[in-house]
């Protein structure tokens, strides 16, 4: 049995991004040798999330695909968007204080939406891996989302690939 680690970097935008990183993916599980196992996708940030659906094909002006667009429609019906200080009990007094200490503005800490999409949506996916391919189906993809919408920041995806 062998374990084998990959990342990579993406930007995200100061808005919900959604990037098909399915390509990236594979290029790790062709690079790790192994040809049957388990693939895990994994992001280690809290306003973040990993999905597995099919592509829309079509976008909307600002280039996210429709179903993105429609996630995020739905989502916002269930934890809806920031937009003032207050809306959320976090972040709370301490919480402000202690991200100063970390040199974070204030107004960065308005992400609560964020922090509960991700956990609603969960921050890993595991794929089977057979004759070293992931069994995604017919149209299934890889998805990072990242759901903060306060700042665009630089973001790392982790995969790890257990198998033989």
């Amino acid at each position: 049995m062998s374990v084998r680690l990959a990342s990579f970097t993406l930007q995200s935008d100061r808005s919900p991004t959604f990037h098909d990183v399915t390509a990236q993916v594979e290029e790790a599980l062709a690079g790790s040798g192994i040809a049957n196992g388990i693939l895990l996708v994994f992001s280690q940030h809290t306003t973040c999330s990993v999905l597995i659906q099919e592509a829309s094909d079509d976008v909307d002006y600002w280039g996210t695909e429709f179903l993105m667009q429609d996630l995020l429609t739905v989502l916002d019906g269930l934890v809806p968007t920031c937009r003032t200080e207050g809306q959320y009990r976090h972040p709370g007094p301490r919480h402000i204080v202690a991200a100063a200490g970390r040199d974070e503005l204030p107004w960065w800490s308005l992400n609560t939406d964020a922090h509960l999409r991700s956990v609603i949506l969960g921050r890993s996916q595991a794929v089977p891996v057979v004759d070293g391919a992931m069994m995604l189906g017919e149209f299934g993809r890889i998805y990072f989302a990242d759901f903060d919408q306060v700042r665009a920041r630089e973001r790392t995806v982790r995969v790890q690939i257990v198998g033989e």
